[in-house]
């Protein structure tokens, strides 16, 4: 049988990012984590954690923290129901799902807020690239997540939200001093761009989309959805924001597309551990209606 507070150690290293940080939690000293780890690694047979800053999971050590974060779920809807089984210091359970920044930004929150009154469910949000948030899922750090890859996670149910539309935007101002002749591709690779990080591509894909040229242009980081809507609204740069944050900037005025009518779309998905477990049907169950108020209906 595995040995479950071993197993708590684990995932507690891996969701905290640190051994002493999951002492922390754990109400352990930092060697008793390290012990127990060492132990579990011995009775599989396997190195689970790679200790590095932060430690990474191995193949063997992200199932076995995945079954964890599991079993703590499970635990924790049992408890709701029969609370006599749960110790004095437990407190809600906490389910912790990996979700794009702009889907953060621009319409998730609401699905979360209901969510979370309804059950009173706490939750650990994660922020990564839709492009590498169903990778979360994959190595057991998350139970759910919002991703723009299609393909089924082993043990996982997904089903299509739609599609966030992101629109090419800058303030007017912008526009009349970086692009007088009009938008072109010569216009583009000396106009600034905004990007979010260094995996953000949405600005690069819409002008060989648009235009059929790569984006080669002076670039303003700017890790922050919230921040990337003033940055644009001050005339910092252009950058593609997602419809539902620009919409009243709009049509106020306050911004205006680059090229109207030439959106971007960028299909969704909704990918959560095949547990059958009540929380996770009811996030997914508000996850889903909010998609429908305010994603682009799935193709």
């Amino acid at each position: 049988m595995l040995d479950y507070p071993s197993l708590a150690a684990l995932a507690a290293v891996l969701r905290e990012g640190g051994f002493e940080r999951a002492a922390a939690v754990l109400g352990v000293t930092p060697s008793a984590v390290s012990q127990r780890i060492r132990a579990l690694e011995e009775r599989v047979g396997a190195t689970l954690v790679v200790r590095s800053q932060p430690p990474v999971p191995t193949e063997a050590g992200a199932r076995l923290s995945a079954h964890m974060e599991r079993v703590r779920l499970l635990e924790g809807e049992l408890a709701a129901d029969l609370p006599l089984l749960a110790g004095a210091e437990e407190g809600p359970a906490t389910l912790r799902v990996a979700v794009t920044a702009d889907s953060l930004g621009s319409w998730f929150l609401p699905a979360a807020a209901r969510f979370s009154a309804a059950t009173g469910t706490l939750l650990d949000l994660v922020l990564d690239g839709e492009d590498h948030t169903a990778a979360r899922l994959r190595n057991g750090e998350v139970l759910a997540a919002v991703t723009a890859d299609p393909a089924p996670v082993s043990g996982c149910r997904t089903r299509p939200l739609g599609a966030l539309r992101y629109l090419a935007t800058a303030s007017p101002a912008f526009l009349a001093r970086h692009f007088p002749q009009g938008v072109d591709a010569a216009a583009l690779a000396a106009a600034p761009v905004l990007r979010f990080d260094r995996k953000d591509g949405l600005q690069a894909r819409w002008v060989e989309e648009t235009f059929g040229h790569p984006l080669a242009a002076p670039t303003h980081w700017v890790p922050s959805t919230q921040g990337f809507l003033d940055a644009s609204l001050a005339g910092l740069g252009w950058a593609m924001n997602p419809w539902p944050l620009v919409a009243t900037h709009l049509a106020a005025g306050r911004l205006a597309e680059l090229v109207p009518g030439r959106p971007l779309d960028v299909p969704l998905h909704w990918q959560h551990a095949r547990l059958g477990a009540r929380l996770l049907e009811a996030l997914t169950r508000e996850v889903a209606a909010e998609a429908r108020r305010s994603l682009v209906p799935p193709a």
